[in-house]
C-alpha cells in the first residue's frame, strides 16, 4: 500500500491515515470532536493527541456538546488532574466554551455539518509530493471559517487549526498523489452528499 510519508511513521498513524484521515463526514459529534482535538494539538504533534484520543473521549463524555457545555469548575479541576489528556487550562476552557456555543450555531444552520461544509474549498488537485503539500498555504476558506467562529465567541479555532480540521474531515483531499488512501478519499468525496 502506498501512503503519504507521515502515515508510515507509527502503527497508530498507519491506521489513522489508512482508515480515517480525509474521509468526509456529516456527523456533528465527530466534527465537533475533531475540531476540539485539533485545538488540543496546537503546539503539539497529532501523534500525541492520537495516543490520548480514547482518554479524551472518556474525559469529555464522547464530545457530546450538550453534556460538555454543562461542565463546571469541578469538571475543570478534574480535567486538570487527568494525566490521560493534555492538561492545558486554556484548551480545556475552550472546549467547554465551544460546546456551549455549539447549539446556537447548529440551530442557525440546521446542523454543525452544514455550517462546516459551507466553508469547504473548491476542488483542487491532490498535492504531488511532500514538498507540494508543505507549500500549501492556509486557504481563504479556512481563514473565513476561523474568523467567523471567533466572531461567534469560539476559541482555539485559528486558521491553521481549522485547515487541519478540513483536511482530517474530508473537506479537502491532501493525501499525496499516488497514495492508496488518497484515491479512496477522492472516491468518497465524489460520492459524498454535502449537508445542506
Amino acid at each position: 500500500m502506498r501512503r503519504c510519508w507521515w502515515g508510515d511513521a507509527d502503527d497508530l498513524y498507519r491506521r489513522y491515515h489508512d482508515k480515517e484521515w480525509g474521509r468526509p463526514s456529516a456527523d456533528d459529534r465527530r466534527l465537533f470532536e475533531k475540531l476540539c482535538l485539533e485545538g488540543f494539538m496546537s503546539g503539539l504533534s497529532w501523534l500525541t493527541i492520537l495516543r490520548k484520543r480514547e482518554h479524551f473521549r472518556a474525559a469529555f463524555l464522547d464530545f457530546d456538546p450538550a453534556l460538555v457545555a454543562r461542565f463546571g469548575a469541578r469538571d475543570v479541576a478534574r480535567l486538570l488532574k487527568d494525566e490521560g489528556i493534555v492538561r492545558n487550562r486554556a484548551k480545556i476552557d475552550a472546549v467547554i466554551n465551544n460546546a456551549g456555543r455549539f447549539a446556537d450555531l447548529a440551530g442557525e444552520f440546521g446542523s454543525f455539518a452544514k455550517y462546516a461544509w459551507s466553508f469547504a474549498p473548491a476542488h483542487r488537485a491532490q498535492p504531488a509530493d511532500r514538498a507540494a503539500l508543505m507549500a500549501i498555504s492556509t486557504p481563504p476558506e479556512a481563514v473565513a471559517m476561523s474568523k467567523d467562529l471567533r466572531r461567534r465567541g469560539w476559541a482555539f479555532v485559528g486558521p491553521t487549526t481549522v485547515y487541519s480540521f478540513m483536511e482530517a474531515m474530508g473537506l479537502v483531499n491532501d493525501h499525496i498523489r499516488g497514495c492508496t488512501a488518497g484515491r479512496e478519499v477522492g472516491r468518497l468525496q465524489r460520492e459524498f452528499i454535502r449537508p445542506g
